[in-house]
């Protein structure tokens, strides 16, 4: 194997890289741990092969080499973001001065296959919100975790966003709640008249959730855990699917599953594509497409009313 270099501009390049998706790019925590965690492997790959650890004097072959290492053993999709990760990267260093050329440009990503997460119909969904109030051990956890899932299927909040909710982002008198969504974003949604009456009976209950030796609570978290801690994303999922199993009888429900029965519901009914985006937080309307699922009788009810020839044979 060849000597390793001594130079190491590579670790510092990531450490800005880092710095810059946390506090100006502002990505979310997800996006930051997975580049983080692909670029850390370009680093090992560059070290273990001898490389020159500063990416100014990586090429395309060498970026090539570190993917072909991982193809065989991870998906599509994983591939598709490990070169997102490069090229975000590259074009930082770019910017920054710090690399002359941008060796990422002339990766291409595979094709990954447009899956649509799964969602639930209606009665469904109604099933599995009604649940934590159905038969409730703790009057204010059930509170609580109905008032949850009623937010996620009525408004289409992501998981996250549910997490980082604090009370002075809710108007019940307007029946609004306003979320820092992806990309560091606000916007405001509406709350349906059950989200609210949910929301209501839970903050009526809030009270209650506190640590049960010191009496402390979250002073501003909206939803909190049994000992007055802010609820967090995996105690979210967590309930979710302890739910979707009482409701559905198996525990695979997930948050993303009531948020996209949200916008399926909506584009059923007739609600305009650009409202939907709006609501969810796309950037672009595309993302919308691809996320929201027409169901066969409303596109078969569409087409029977606007087509000149849905119901006139041909001679």
């Amino acid at each position: 194997m060849p000597a390793v270099s001594t130079s190491d501009a590579l670790s510092e390049q990531l450490e800005l890289f880092e710095a810059y998706l946390r506090s100006e790019r502002r990505a979310s925590q997800h996006t930051q741990r997975a580049y983080g965690r692909d670029l850390h492997e370009l680093y090992v790959y560059a070290r273990e092969q001898g490389l020159p650890l500063d990416a100014a004097q990586l090429d395309v072959a060498a970026l090539r080499g570190f993917l072909a290492t991982l193809a065989p053993n991870i998906s599509a999709a994983t591939l598709a973001r490990k070169v997102a990760a490069l090229r975000a990267f590259y074009r930082f260093l770019k910017r920054r001065g710090l690399c002359a050329r941008d060796s990422a440009t002339l990766l291409r990503a595979p094709k990954v296959p447009r899956t649509l997460p799964r969602f639930l119909g209606v009665d469904d969904a109604n099933s599995v919100v009604v649940q934590p109030t159905a038969d409730p051990s703790d009057v204010a956890l059930g509170s609580r975790d109905r008032a949850i899932l009623e937010l996620m299927y009525g408004s289409g909040v992501r998981v996250a966003e549910v997490a980082s909710l604090t009370l002075a982002r809710l108007d019940l008198s307007r029946q609004q709640v306003r979320v820092h969504g992806k990309g560091d974003k606000e916007r405001m949604l509406p709350l349906g008249s059950a989200c609210a009456h949910a929301l209501e009976q839970y903050l009526a209950l809030r009270g209650r959730l506190r640590n049960p030796k010191t009496g402390a609570q979250h002073a501003h978290a909206l939803f909190l855990g049994r000992h007055g801690t802010a609820l967090g994303v995996r105690q979210i999922r967590t309930l979710v699917k302890r739910y979707g199993e009482r409701a559905l009888g198996h525990a695979e429900l997930h948050p993303h599953a009531l948020r996209h029965s949200c916008a399926t519901h909506l584009l059923d009914a007739g609600a305009d594509l650009r409202g939907i985006q709006e609501l969810l937080g796309h950037a672009s309307v595309s993302t919308t497409q691809r996320y929201t699922h027409v169901s066969v009788d409303r596109l078969l009810e569409v087409y029977a009313r606007a087509h000149p020839l849905a119901k006139k044979p041909r001679p």
